[in-house]
């Protein structure tokens, strides 16, 4: 069977604070996994974690396909991650803030362009295309940052 995310006995501790204790993942691919619990209980430590903003204690986990500790370039070409909060340039147009990322992925900017005009058509983000993401309202935004995560054509998404 082949996994999206796997991960084994992941721990990370902040000083006194134990905000994994050993947690154990097994995603397949094609799924759709929602992680639940109380604040504090380490959804985002775990996150970053995968993502690979943040080392793990010990413990193992593989994004992709690939270790996040011996190949965390690799995790990274292959996800898309979508914070909390959306992070879109507000001074850039909706097209702008796609086609930037696009390139930031070493898109030609045609393909930029292109891949662009598609996320934001499977957003309902078209019409708006061409204004400033501060004119957005706060769902166009978050839609905006959805679709930024996308750009890359990841085969993981953390949302």
């Amino acid at each position: 069977m082949t996994y999206a995310i796997e991960a084994t006995a992941l721990t990370k501790r902040f000083g006194k604070t134990q905000a994994l204790a050993g947690i154990d993942l097994a995603v397949r691919e094609g799924t759709v996994l929602g992680v639940l619990g109380p604040n504090g209980a380490g959804k985002t430590t775990a996150v970053r974690i995968l993502a690979t903003l943040l080392r793990a204690d010990s413990g193992s986990a593989r994004v992709g396909g690939f270790d996040v500790a011996r190949d965390p370039e690799k995790v990274r070409q292959s996800i898309g991650l979508t914070g909390q909060y959306a992070s879109v340039d507000e001074d850039l147009t909706g097209m702008q803030n796609l086609v930037l990322i696009g390139q930031l992925l070493d898109l030609r900017t045609r393909d930029a362009r292109l891949r662009a005009a598609e996320l934001l058509e499977w957003f309902d983000l078209a019409d708006a295309a061409d204004r400033r993401a501060k004119t957005y309202s706060g769902g166009m935004r978050r839609r905006l940052d959805l679709a930024a995560s996308l750009v890359g054509r990841p085969a993981v998404v953390f949302l």
